[in-house]
């Protein structure tokens, strides 16, 4: 029979529901994050911070071995908020390097190869499209902030002699938090800037530079003015004394000046930087793409 015979009418089945088209562009956005093997390399080479202080935790509630090893008496084998406070920032910190590989695998390739008005051509919306995007970074991101943090403090939880978990609750609050807002803002910060950017390599770069020359601008404001108010472009600074408050831990660096932000002030700076990215994305992800000859 010929083409132009046949009748063609509209699909009547089942159609999926809104919410699972999103978790099908997660899986595969998954997919593609564990395609590569400098991933899976980096995530392993991320845990060895994990199996350090797991070790710590492992010294500090034993008295035979921590007699052997320090002859007992050291601050390292101190399991408290500041602990747990070293272990967060480093770990959010080299999740700012994994993002800095992932996030331009997920969204710069769709748009180097023009496929954004395929994709948006099926049922899912931008917001969809992006949603996606974010929830497969977050995941990643999570496998090396918040999960393994958690999972430290429930060993150090199990290994204390005496009761720790309740009158510390607050460390494992602190740390969902903290890891939470770092992961918020990363995935956000990453997706905005390599929607602008069509190769990866560059992408990768701008990134990293997004979190360093503001700090660096920060720094110099700060020291020529004599004011702590150029810290809040200083994006470390900030994080490690909103994650400090957090967790409840004592100040890391002590200097003579009073370099302490409010809470208030970081937050809305922070509020600031996602709506600047979700403006950025707003304005790259189109279903058309305009030439201009």
């Amino acid at each position: 029979m010929s083409v132009y015979k046949h009748d063609y009418r509209a699909y009547t089945g089942r159609v999926t529901p809104l919410w699972t088209r999103v978790l099908v562009l997660m899986r595969y956005g998954l997919d593609e994050v564990l395609s590569s093997k400098i991933t899976l390399g980096f995530c392993i080479f991320s845990m060895l911070p994990i199996l350090v202080s797991l070790v710590q935790i492992y010294l500090a509630n034993n008295p035979i071995a921590r007699q052997l090893v320090m002859k007992g008496g050291s601050r390292l084998f101190e399991i408290d908020a500041g602990f747990f406070l070293r272990v967060l920032s480093t770990q959010c910190w080299l999740a700012l390097a994994l993002t800095s590989w992932i996030a331009p695998r997920l969204i710069t390739y769709d748009l180097a190869d023009n496929a954004l008005p395929i994709l948006l051509s099926h049922p899912i919306s931008r917001f969809g499209y992006v949603l996606g995007k974010f929830l497969a970074l977050a995941v990643s991101l999570s496998f090396i902030t918040w999960i393994p943090c958690l999972m430290l403090f429930v060993y150090q939880s199990y290994s204390a002699p005496q009761s720790w978990a309740a009158p510390n609750l607050a460390i494992a609050w602190g740390i969902l938090a903290g890891a939470a807002i770092w992961i918020l803002l990363l995935s956000i910060l990453g997706l905005a800037l390599s929607s602008w950017v069509k190769w990866k390599v560059l992408a990768t770069g701008i990134i990293f530079a997004a979190v360093l020359v503001p700090a660096g601008v920060g720094g110099i404001v700060s020291a020529v003015l004599r004011t702590k108010w150029g810290l809040l472009l200083n994006l470390p600074v900030m994080m490690t004394q909103l994650w400090q408050r957090l967790l409840g831990a004592p100040e890391i660096m002590r200097t003579g000046r009073d370099l302490s932000l409010p809470s208030v002030a970081i937050v809305c700076v922070l509020v600031a930087a996602c709506m600047v990215c979700v403006a950025m994305l707003n304005a790259r992800i189109r279903a058309r793409e305009v030439v201009r000859g």
